[in-house]
């Protein structure tokens, strides 16, 4: 059977229009709604057009905290979103790379929606769903919805007990077929599965020392280093992203500072497990709340829900920071719970809010879906 580590980019997208939500298909390159042409974003070889308000959302389906977002061989997009269970709605909606409405399924996810992920599995691709409370669970299903299985709260991992439950936030696949599951919004540990969905182990725990985790909202199987493959998580609450080998043990720690710190960019630490053991640090201003990974070439893709998406080449050197800007992402953190993600009349072209998901796809442009109350999607063409 032939299991593939990567399920968001596979095949070169054809199409090149884009539908904002709810109104007539405008050109890529063409004047954005605002009667302005997109605003480029990055620099270099990584440069974009920014396409807000991408998808053309059904009237039936009421965007809600837009949080997955992943792309099949196919060109296929599919989004993820947490949906409410008052009036609830299908929590995966499919586009064509047009942006076109597809299909959409899900509806008995409300409340709950939250990761996805896409793996090809013998020439057959299926979705991998992270539901978050109130069910609570991780899902594998075909591209309609059918199910083919569901995974609750480990026994075995011997982590669970009335005051800690299981709410998984997202899934990545091993070289040999294995599946790893955050456990993001519930115990801080990590879990290991074969293909067939047995437990193996779990590592990780709550945390800020070298391999424990405090949030691992996200993670990734990472083939670019000469080393091997290895796990990175994005441990969004201690500010970096930490790297593990297949078995669970820490590897690397790349720690976020503020910009009060900046000063010490690319500075080498060192940070103890529990244990004793001493883990490299690399100090990288920029990093903040990282949510989620996705790679490409040489390239390490890392939405922050501080309102940047980040790009890291091959020596794990941020060779972009997109919306990057220290006043804007002061204006996004104003307020407890935040204001302006309520607030879509004041986010800016150009500038992210909260992202929470991104990916390739396999022309290298950029989908990317934002924790915000009424939903945003951003398709960012590579220029």
């Amino acid at each position: 059977m032939s299991l593939s580590a990567s399920r968001r980019t596979f095949l070169k997208l054809a199409g090149t229009s884009m539908f904002a939500a709810g109104v007539a298909p405008a050109l890529l390159g063409a004047e954005d709604k605002s009667g302005t042409k997109p605003v480029v974003v990055g620099s270099g070889d990584l440069k974009f057009e920014c396409h807000h308000n991408w998808g053309q959302v059904p009237s039936d389906i009421k965007w809600k905290n837009t949080h997955g977002v992943a792309v099949d061989k196919d060109g296929l997009v599919y989004v993820t979103h947490q949906g409410t269970q008052d009036a609830p709605c299908d929590t995966v909606v499919v586009f064509e790379p047009s942006g076109k409405f597809v299909r959409s399924f899900g509806k008995e996810y409300a409340g709950g929606g939250h990761g996805i992920d896409i793996r090809d599995e013998g020439g057959t691709e299926y979705l991998y769903l992270s539901i978050t409370a109130p069910h609570r669970v991780v899902v594998k299903c075909d591209k309609q919805g059918n199910v083919v299985w569901k995974q609750t709260a480990p026994a075995e991992a011997n982590v669970y007990d009335d005051k800690h439950a299981f709410s998984p936030t997202n899934v990545c696949f091993g070289p040999a077929g294995e599946v790893f599951v955050g456990d993001g919004y519930g115990s801080n540990f990590l879990h290991q599965y074969t293909a067939d969905g047995k437990w193996v182990r779990t590592w990780g725990g709550p945390g800020n020392q070298a391999g424990q985790l405090r949030t691992p909202h996200g993670q990734w199987l990472d083939t670019r280093s000469p080393d091997g493959p290895r796990i990175v998580v994005a441990d969004r609450a201690n500010a970096r992203l930490q790297y593990f080998s297949l078995e669970g043990q820490p590897i690397e720690i790349l720690q976020g500072v503020k910009q009060e710190q900046k000063e010490s960019n690319g500075k080498k630490s060192e940070l103890a497990t529990p244990a004793g053991q001493q883990v490299p640090v690399t100090s990288i201003y920029g990093i903040s709340f990282p949510a989620a990974i996705d790679s490409q070439g040489e390239y390490l893709l890392v939405p922050d829900l501080h309102a940047r998406v980040m790009i890291f080449n091959g020596k794990n050197e941020l060779a972009a920071n997109l919306g990057f800007d220290e006043a804007w992402t002061a204006k996004v953190l104003e307020g407890k719970p935040f204001k302006m993600r309520t607030m879509p009349e004041t986010w800016e072209n150009g500038k992210f809010v909260h992202p929470h998901d991104a990916c390739f796809d396999a022309a290298g442009n950029i989908y990317v879906a934002e924790w915000v109350d009424q939903g945003r999607l951003t398709f960012l063409k590579k220029v």
